[in-house]
């Protein structure tokens, strides 16, 4: 995992979003503050500028992690800056953990994830079925640690966990919020997706699209 690919998947992450960011909102208009897709649409576009811009003096994947978060948490309002700040500062951490700063096989790509959903987790004081964003990203992690348990490659173990997020995404329809401003609907909480699941499944299939070399 480079740092070109990094900056591709930031990229991609940024045009996707933007895409999305009206049926985001719509989404988080349902059972929140209505704003999750005008927020990372504006912090992702900040990323994208500043890639643009060169203003990241560097092509190391850790701390160009390290840097993406700091720019997330401070432009994206709301929980959901923090915490996607925090899940890539400790991606970043993580990666920057490892001999030679890199990821190069499906089980070093479980460790950074994990430790990025474990920052979110502690962040957020959270666990999966409180219909949050980490109903989509601990599945994807599992799956993650399981196809690195396998030894399939980094592409193939981030495919897995796209998928996984997607699936995670689509079940928190009928789950009671009992986390954020959602949970202030009680049982009117029920039918609705979780904004932040669908957004998590978007950027991990982001980064899954960047590894096949897709877009």
């Amino acid at each position: 995992m480079s740092g070109a690919l990094i900056a591709g998947w930031l990229r991609l992450a940024a045009s996707r979003i933007a895409a999305e960011r009206v049926h985001l909102t719509e989404l988080d208009a349902a059972i929140g503050d209505g704003d999750h897709g005008i927020n990372l649409h504006r912090g992702f576009g900040a990323l994208e500028a500043r890639l643009a811009a060169g203003d990241f003096a560097t092509d190391a994947p850790g701390p160009l992690l390290v840097l993406a978060g700091r720019t997330i948490t401070g432009t994206v309002g709301g929980a959901s800056g923090a915490l996607y700040g925090r899940a890539l500062l400790r991606a970043g951490a993580a990666l920057e953990a490892w001999p030679g700063g890199s990821v190069v096989t499906s089980a070093q790509l479980a460790a950074v994830l994990r430790a990025a959903v474990d920052g979110v987790a502690a962040l957020g004081r959270s666990r999966p079925g409180e219909k949050t964003m980490l109903d989509a990203l601990v599945p994807a992690v599992v799956a993650c640690e399981a196809a690195g348990a396998t030894g399939v490659d980094v592409a193939s173990a981030l495919h897995r966990a796209a998928d996984a997020a997607e699936a995670g995404a689509r079940d928190t329809l009928p789950l009671l919020a009992t986390k954020g401003r959602a949970s202030y609907l009680g049982e009117r909480s029920i039918g609705h997706l979780d904004p932040g699941a669908v957004s998590s499944a978007l950027l991990l299939r982001a980064l899954a699209d960047a590894a096949a070399g897709g877009a």
